[in-house]
């Protein structure tokens, strides 16, 4: 376990880099990230979680213009919600670039988020733009909101954990499908549906 300042990033980026998984703290509750494109990486996160292998695994990225790394296109909606919203608590599902692992889960769509927060979008950077993460917890578990509590659930499963302090808001991200038109909220989280609705213009939005 290391603090999560400078010499932390290093350490945890080449961690990544080797195939290893990390625990980071996010702006919602403490992650576990991978190389998105490492396929053993990913299936370990979905073993150190006890995962099922159906429950996609998201991406984070250390900023908006890598959504076009991983996405094959990027719709208008998504433009909008992403100007409005990142980085924040909200996850946008986009159709998936070819070349993404199927392991990842989603089949043709891939779910992305901009953490607020700043040491998470440098380590996501130095790792090249994107990790695969989910939350550091085991499946069906409370959310983990400081590194002691996101260690008792993964601590023999992970290289290394970056402790960024108690915090998070312990509330999840919206989630909103760009994938169809109009666009979906399939959860609500931090963000509300009304600022959903607001941000997209009532053409663009629709309640379900």
């Amino acid at each position: 376990m290391l603090p999560a300042n400078n010499h932390a990033l290093e350490r945890c980026a080449e961690a990544i880099k080797l195939g290893g998984l990390v625990v980071f703290p996010t702006d919602t509750v403490y992650g576990v990230g991978c190389d998105p494109y490492n396929v053993a990486a990913i299936e370990r996160v979905y073993r150190a979680k006890r995962r099922e292998q159906t429950k996609a695994l998201p991406l984070l990225l250390s900023g908006a213009a890598r959504i076009a790394d991983v996405a094959r296109e990027t719709p208008e909606a998504a433009h909008m919600l992403g100007s409005a919203f990142w980085p924040g608590a909200l996850t946008l599902i986009v159709w998936r670039r070819p070349g993404l692992p199927v392991q990842l889960g989603g089949g043709e769509t891939i779910a992305v988020r901009v953490p607020d927060h700043e040491w998470a979008r440098e380590f996501i950077g130095v790792c090249g733009g994107a990790l695969a993460t989910t939350s550091a917890n085991l499946s069906g578990q409370p959310d983990a909101l400081d590194a002691l509590t996101a260690a008792s659930y993964l601590g023999n499963d992970v290289e290394l954990i970056a402790d960024g302090g108690p915090g998070g808001s312990g509330v999840p991200s919206t989630v909103v499908d760009c994938t169809s038109t109009p666009v979906r909220v399939l959860r609500a989280g931090s963000i509300s549906e009304e600022s959903i609705w607001k941000a997209l213009g009532e053409q663009q939005g629709e309640r379900t």
